[in-house]
């Protein structure tokens, strides 16, 4: 008679977003989310919940640590100590249960949650950089890349060769007056989740396309200073 494995049949992943004030943590199977626990304060509380997130989440979906297949979290660019938080519990997490961690880069992650949202237009994912800069990463409708992941100083004539596109992001706020007059537009509805990450860690679990836990480090995109 067959036996199946069905610990092998699995691929359950958490993913783990904390680039922005936003904390987010959501459990996938297979591609299919089972479920995702959230805050978007106004301050960062990545320290205080993270943690506290994941096993809430992992028992309102009746699972477990040690059922989980992979972490995946995201690795930049963002905030500094966020991303260095939501990396340290994926690596330990990892570490101590022996299981492989995903990389995902934040801007990607914004931009599958815009695609859902507005599939037939080009998309600008813009996160804040302080200032009037942003970090942001343009694709076009059919999914190629127009502008790849940078730090931007935002004029009123920036990206005026992707045009028309619909911007999103916690940096989309400080562009609406700059942009005002373009064929452009801003969805606020638009924001930053753990649920983002679900099409690209999938993909890459199967491609067994993982980070070493020893060596990786967040995408900082701009040199990170300490004081």
């Amino acid at each position: 008679m067959l036996v199946l494995n069905l610990k092998f049949l699995s691929e359950l992943i958490l993913h783990i977003e904390t680039a922005t004030k936003i904390c987010s943590v959501a459990l996938s199977d297979s591609g299919v989310l089972l479920g995702c626990l959230e805050k978007q304060p106004s301050e960062y509380i990545h320290g205080e919940y993270l943690t506290i997130f994941i096993n809430e989440l992992l028992e309102d979906c009746n699972k477990s640590l040690k059922d989980l297949d992979a972490i995946s979290v995201s690795i930049g660019p963002g905030s500094y100590t966020g991303l260095r938080i939501g990396l340290a519990v994926a690596k330990g997490l990892c570490f101590g249960l022996e299981i492989p961690l995903i990389g995902v880069e934040t801007l990607d992650s914004l931009l599958a949650l815009g695609k859902n949202a507005e599939p037939n237009i080009n998309l600008c994912a813009v996160l804040d950089a302080r200032r009037m800069e942003v970090y942001s990463k343009i694709i076009s409708s059919r999914g190629t890349i127009l502008s790849n992941t940078e730090a931007t100083i935002v004029e009123e004539s920036t990206f005026s060769n992707c045009e028309p596109f619909v911007y999103f992001g916690d940096g989309a706020a400080k562009l609406t007056d700059v942009w005002s007059g373009r064929d452009v537009h801003v969805n606020n509805d638009i924001k930053l989740s753990a649920t983002g990450q679900l099409l690209v860690s999938i993909t890459k679990f199967r491609n067994k396309d993982f980070e070493d836990l020893a060596y990786t480090k967040p995408m900082y995109i701009k040199e990170f200073k300490v004081g």
